[in-house]
């Protein structure tokens, strides 16, 4: 259960692959594109 072994986290980063042990992160949005400084809210 070390660097070697393909099903742990720690032999994972050691191969440099991934899996349901190691997900990949997912990109989060960048704020700027979220939020359109010209589209402006329009009162009722």
């Amino acid at each position: 259960m070390g660097k070697g072994d393909k099903k742990t986290k720690r032999g994972k980063i050691n191969r440099g692959t991934f899996g349901t042990r190691r997900p990949r992160i997912k990109k989060r949005r960048s704020v700027e594109n979220k939020l359109d400084i010209n589209n402006k809210a329009t009162a009722k």
